[in-house]
């Protein structure tokens, strides 16, 4: 049987390198290991600062020796395009089989509830089209509103999909209902994939310390610019500026929510620098308490999840996982 390993949690308490760490282990070990995103927003190329990919992590030193750790569905999109669940699955289940294929361990990372739950469940779901009708109608509508019919047709559909981790805009949450809507009238089975047996790991941080996390986090990524100088590096809004300059529309980096929303806003002159940081900041850490929300949800909907402190030692979190898993 196939096996998998599963690092999930929420932002800021330290999944890839941790996913990475793992990774280094096995292979000194002598096996072979690859990470396999599960991040809604680090498909998308040039996308970098704002979804925390963190890159360079992934080039490593095991046993002395520089190695790049191999890495899946990263970068694999243009910015503007809308990539969405279904593709995900098929994409996973295109790098999980060539992962598994070739003898090595995948390691699915990433904080994305809906979309590791779907394909841990095996969802069989479907491509949907826009629905210009129902585009219209809810045009103009606030996110309060839109919000709640979300939740309205979710519950006539009894449907998992779709919590508001990924719905903080108002494109996003017409986009949700309009893939509720096409469910509720083309049914399908809910299963036709098969299952992937993984085991899981979540990594548990404290509500204050994530907090703490979040907001030193952004500071950083906001202030890296001002810090080095115009001539070295990049920060997080030279890195919206760039994408908007490539001439993708505001509407666009907006539908992509937190970061790219907020900092877009920034950029055009909506909000001012310190409504931006303001309103960003409060904006992440009620998606990181969302995402814990979905993972306790995943519990309940019968899966186990093995939670680690966070603020363990590197070593004793990679020594726990290989405990849990049963690697020697």
């Amino acid at each position: 049987m196939k096996k998998m390993i599963t690092i999930l949690g929420p932002t800021a308490s330290g999944k890839t390198s941790l996913a990475v760490a793992l990774a280094c282990n096995l292979i000194s070990k002598g096996m072979q290991a690859e990470i396999i995103s599960a991040d809604s927003r680090q498909v998308y190329r040039r996308m970098d600062i704002g979804t925390g990919k963190d890159l360079t992590d992934y080039h490593t030193v095991v046993n002395g020796l520089p190695v790049d750790i191999p890495y899946h569905l990263i970068d694999i999109c243009e910015p503007g395009t809308k990539y969405n669940l279904f593709q995900y699955q098929q994409d996973f289940f295109d790098a999980y089989d060539d992962i598994t294929g070739r003898g090595a361990l995948p390691i699915l990372c990433g904080g994305t509830g809906l979309y590791i739950e779907a394909v841990l469940k095996g969802y069989r779901l479907s491509p949907v089209p826009q629905n210009p009708g129902l585009r219209a109608r809810l045009e103009g509508k606030s996110l309060e509103e839109l919000t709640q019919m979300l939740r309205d047709v979710k519950q006539q559909n009894g449907s998992l999909m779709h919590n508001t981790t990924d719905v903080d805009s108002c494109q996003r949450a017409i986009r949700a209902i309009e893939i509720e809507v096409y469910n509720r009238e083309h049914p399908i089975p809910l299963r036709e994939l098969p299952a992937i047996p993984s085991v899981i790991i979540g990594v548990n941080i404290d509500r204050d310390l994530r907090r703490e996390k979040i907001t030193r986090r952004l500071k950083a990524r906001l202030e890296e610019r001002q810090r080095v100088g115009a001539s070295a590096g990049m920060g997080m809004i030279d890195e919206v500026r760039g994408l908007l300059d490539e001439g993708i529309p505001a509407e666009d980096l907006i539908y992509y929510g937190l970061e790219y929303k907020y900092l877009t806003e920034y950029v055009i002159g909506k909000l001012s620098y310190d409504e931006m940081f303001r309103q960003l900041e409060i904006a992440i850490h009620q998606f990181a308490k969302r995402q814990m929300t979905w993972f306790r949800g995943m519990e309940r909907r019968g899966f186990t999840i093995h939670w680690i402190d966070a603020t363990l030692p590197m070593e004793q979190k990679v020594d726990a996982i290989l405990s849990i898993a049963s690697i020697a």
